[in-house]
């Protein structure tokens, strides 16, 4: 399995991003998928869950209301929206598959995301 995310970038506070990642070698409707992010100085966390359908889906609480993740499987490719940013949201943002407890198999490569106030 391969990921390929991009669409990070700089945006002040409110504003809004769209992150893209494109899945490849393997069947992509067979895996669930997630985005986490890593601050600096801190730990990964996990971000956001969708299953193999895009029928279920779940958020960490700081970014519930706020962030949408979503797929498309013809494209292989899933999608974080993510609208009403604030500077705490700045960290790389990573998609990931082959999830198990709280980590994965998989990643991308990670994208910038840079909120300033």
């Amino acid at each position: 399995v391969q990921l390929q995310a991009c669409g990070g970038g700089s945006v002040q506070a409110g504003g809004s991003l769209r992150l893209s990642c494109k899945f490849s070698g393997r069947t992509f409707s067979n895996y669930a998928m997630a985005w986490f992010r890593q601050a600096l100085g801190k730990e990964r966390e996990f971000v956001a869950y969708i299953n193999w359908s895009g029928e279920s889906t779940n958020y960490a609480d700081s970014v519930k209301g706020r962030f949408t993740i979503s797929r498309d499987n013809p494209k292989n490719m899933v999608y974080l929206q993510m609208n009403s940013l604030k500077p705490e949201d700045t960290a790389v943002y990573y998609c990931a598959t082959g999830l198990s407890g709280n980590g994965a198999t998989y990643w991308g490569q990670g994208t910038q995301v840079t909120v300033s106030s």
